[in-house]
């Protein structure tokens, strides 16, 4: 079955551009026009993918999102028209999985929507799949993740980060290394993306996200997942 992506952009020669290449890579595409038919679309059409333009008549990107996240982990890709730091720094803390600053090269997109539903995909489960630490347990292959027995909802990218270091328990990584194993493409991005999805990350699991149990910093290295059950 193909992948249901919905487009959201104000400019039409755009939204049939990149049209134009994701259905030519095999994906289901969805065009939306603004903020408020965005939404309507995210309900009637259940998409597997947004990507989503910041600058939107009525209901802006920022605030699709922050609604989208509100009820779903539904992977987000945020477009924007401008360079500032401040909009991709504000799109990742309300949950985007990543950006792309226009003008962009369209096969850079489909590299990053490609990347982002392989690791949303679901695998098959089995107890050996299953890492406990402490209060934490977390699924590798149902992506599910619970603390004390309570299920907490991760973005794709903050359980694609949990579930490689977890995995991997005292390596340490640089901000750099996680970057491309993580977002899995050459990622131009700032390195501080990385600190914002663990931020959010500890704010979820930790009992107390200023001083971690699970998900330590390396301080002028990087990040690693704490060693021993």
């Amino acid at each position: 079955m193909k992948k249901k992506i919905l487009l959201v952009d104000d400019e039409k020669t755009l939204v049939k551009t990149l049209t134009y290449n994701l259905e030519k890579d095999g994906y289901q595409v969805i065009s939306a026009y603004d903020g408020e038919e965005a939404l309507n679309k995210v309900e009637s059409d259940n998409p597997d993918l947004i990507i989503l333009d910041l600058m939107l008549p009525g209901v802006d990107g920022f605030e699709v999102c922050r609604r989208v996240r509100k009820s779903m982990d539904l992977p987000i890709i945020m477009l924007t028209a401008k360079g500032d730091d401040i909009d991709k720094i504000l799109g990742l803390e309300l949950g985007a999985d990543d950006y792309l600053t226009k003008p962009f090269n369209p096969r850079e997109l489909l590299a990053r929507v490609k990347a982002i539903l392989r690791r949303s995909e679901p695998q098959g489960s089995s107890l050996k799949n299953i890492l406990k630490i402490q209060d934490l347990q977390v699924d590798l292959y149902q992506h599910k993740v619970r603390v004390k027995g309570e299920e907490i909802d991760l973005t794709s990218k903050e359980f694609a980060l949990l579930n490689l270091m977890a995995s991997n328990p005292g390596r340490v990584y640089s901000r750099e290394q996680l970057l491309e194993q993580i977002w899995g493409y050459n990622y131009y991005g700032d390195a501080r993306t990385v600190d914002v999805h663990i931020r959010h990350l500890r704010e979820k699991i930790e009992s107390d996200p200023s001083n971690p149990r699970y998900v330590l910093t390396v301080w002028g290295t990087g990040y690693k997942f704490r060693e021993g059950r």
